[in-house]
């Protein structure tokens, strides 16, 4: 068994230790300096003042000066002790305080406690940043594990539908109530793809946050992608009747809309653009598409170029801005995510485009009124 770890000595103490051995220290050199070089140096300037050097009025002068050196020095150190403990116990008091609420919400919060805060003290610049650094972790790690459970909650709810339904068919066939024919076949078949869909989208996402796989970057011309994406989804936005507006390139600005990129990714987070812009836009409705060669559009500093997709479809409310690059967000009744997906497109692009540097924004006027994804990318 390991021996007992003994407990450390408070802050205080160590402050007012700290203090006292160096009073302590300081006096010793003081009165080694005094003993020993004062006398000698007192002694010479009463002989040059005219005393005899063997009078002895000079002895008792010289003794006098010694008394009075060592009870000087003896007051100051008695002195110089008091005020250490009285320092030594503000200054602990001032710290102790700070540390002793922030390793209590520490430990609230490491027992479940997730809406547990602390306070900057104004104690410093340093405890006041440690408060800030301790508040902005326990907003990730809250904001992580509601992640974490909504997660948990959707891929239920996702895996539930599918699950029901074959159990339901299955119990149908064991009572011989319904009989195996190719509808019941594609029907299992199309909940197993579905199932297996939602698997992907979970591994791919969780790929895309972590970062790994590799981005095989080259130079590449944005609206060579774009032209790709228009070309993809051309008739699937022609089967629903929405018009998808492209602009044209022009070659004698090619330079200005290059980029170092992986075309493959890059790619797929616009088409995962088109395709979420597709469904929420209704029949009748347009998707634009604008390349903007731009310096600084999300950072003044750098100089970048962007694609923006604006739609006329359903819109985001303000509320929901926030959350719709979150996997599995579940906004409005109109904005849920329905067979066309799992809803982690947007999450998947995001994390995509971060890897690249860039930047990936969504902007909405209010339910009704569109929206508006930007796709920022650091120029050369």
């Amino acid at each position: 068994m390991s021996p007992t770890r003994r407990r450390a000595a408070s802050l205080s103490t160590r402050l007012l230790v700290t203090q006292a051995v160096v009073v302590v220290a300081s006096l010793a050199t003081a009165g080694l300096v005094s003993s020993l070089i004062g006398p000698m140096i007192f002694h010479r300037h009463l002989v040059e003042a005219g005393a005899t050097a063997d009078s002895p009025e000079l002895a008792h002068v010289e003794f006098a000066f010694r008394d009075a050196g060592a009870l000087a020095l003896a007051a100051g150190l008695g002195v110089a002790v008091v005020v250490a403990i009285a320092v030594s116990w503000y200054v602990g008091r001032r710290l102790r305080t700070p540390l002793r609420d922030l390793t209590h919400a520490a430990g609230r919060f490491a027992a479940g406690e997730e809406t547990v805060r602390v306070p900057e003290w104004g104690n410093g610049q340093e405890i006041d940043e440690l408060a800030t650094a301790f508040n902005a972790m326990a907003d990730t790690i809250a904001h992580a594990e509601e992640t974490r459970r909504r997660l948990l909650t959707d891929v239920g709810h996702e895996l539930r539908t599918p699950l029901a339904t074959m159990a339901a068919h299955l119990d149908g066939l064991e009572d011989g109530i319904i009989a195996w024919d190719p509808q019941l076949q594609d029907l299992f078949r199309d909940e197993v793809t579905r199932m297996s869909a939602l698997a992907r989208d979970i591994s791919a996402v969780s790929r895309a946050e972590e970062g790994t796989g590799d981005l095989h970057r080259q130079r590449i011309d944005l609206s060579e992608v774009v032209a790709a994406a228009h070309h993809e989804l051309a008739g699937a936005y022609a089967d629903k009747g929405v018009r998808l507006a492209v602009p044209s390139a022009d070659p004698a600005h090619a330079a200005d809309r290059t980029v170092l990129a992986d075309p493959a990714r890059i790619g797929q987070v616009l088409t995962n653009l088109l395709s979420n812009a597709l469904r929420h836009t209704p029949p009748g409705g347009a998707v634009t598409v604008a390349l903007q060669p731009a310096a600084g559009i999300e950072e003044p500093h750098r100089p970048g170029v962007a694609i923006t997709v604006t739609d006329t479809g359903e819109g985001i409310a303000a509320d929901q801005l926030p959350h719709v690059f979150e996997r599995f967000w579940r906004g409005s009744t109109a904005r849920e995510h329905d067979h066309l997906g799992s809803g982690v497109g947007l999450t998947i692009s995001r994390a995509l485009v971060r890897r690249h540097g860039g930047t990936l924004t969504a902007a909405s006027d209010g339910p009704g009124r569109g929206s508006t994804f930007t796709l920022w990318l650091p120029g050369l």
